[in-house]
């Protein structure tokens, strides 16, 4: 349900996340900076945990989302449109403003991500989530530590990311369940790979912009947004895969 079209990097150059300061950072303040990403995308995920469970366990709330078209597809598309805010209004919108939009969206998407608790085993949702926790947290090590630019290799998990965002629109005419798992395959590679990719671009990010200040501060929410939507989808990818229906 986390749609691929929100995979984007939030922080680019338009923004002003990437401005060379000049000032040499220490260890330190990257070691912060990186502290702070993840703590923002933790408590995301727990928002969003507890959000699934909810809409899928409280008869109301189910009702609630499940019982209107228009209510499902306006919590189905609002985190896209709230990314789009984010990213195209970062330099007007204040720390906690953006801070709040992102756990906003974090709590529409864990509606959103509901679905899972009714269609699949909550033993296979549980034992998907340690898996692709232990991926994330291995490349997410490989990206901070590695010595290689991963500039270039960032730029091919992008390539497939659009082939994916491609394919899934092919698919959703066409209904191929050999399709979708090939899809998935794929997709579990490309949000792996970009897990190691997107850590090395905040690290490089928190070496020009600190972990202290305004800047620092909004930047280190857009890294969150950015590793949150790499988990997701590659938790979901790896469900479709091994997940084990009801």
């Amino acid at each position: 349900m986390n749609g691929f079209n929100q995979n984007y990097n939030p922080y680019g150059q338009n923004n002003g996340m990437s401005m060379n300061t000049g000032a040499t950072v220490n260890t330190e303040s990257i070691r912060l900076f990186m502290r702070n990403v993840f703590g923002w995308m933790a408590a995301a995920l727990a928002i969003s945990g507890v959000a699934a469970y909810a809409f899928a366990n409280v008869p109301a709330l189910t009702e609630f989302l499940y019982g209107s078209r228009i209510t499902f597809y306006i919590v189905l598309f609002a985190p896209v449109a709230l990314v789009l805010v984010m990213g195209f209004g970062l330099n007007k919108l204040s720390f906690p403003a953006l801070l709040g939009i992102f756990l906003l969206y974090a709590a529409l998407t864990g509606m959103s991500l509901s679905f899972i608790f009714l269609v699949y085993e909550m033993g296979s949702i549980l034992s998907t989530f340690f898996i692709s926790s232990g991926m994330f947290a291995a490349m997410a090590v490989l990206g901070f530590v590695t010595k290689a630019d991963l500039t270039s290799f960032g730029r091919i998990m992008m390539m497939g990311l659009m082939g994916i965002v491609i394919a899934s629109i092919v698919n959703f005419f066409l209904h191929s369940s050999q399709l979708n798992w090939i899809i998935s395959l794929v997709g579990v590679a490309v949000f792996t790979g970009l897990t190691a990719y997107d850590v090395q671009k905040l690290k490089n990010i928190a070496a020009q912009t600190g972990s202290e200040g305004e800047v620092a501060a909004k930047a280190s929410v857009m890294g969150a947004l950015t590793l949150y939507m790499d988990f997701i989808n590659l938790f979901i990818m790896l469900l479709r895969v091994m997940g084990k229906r009801k």
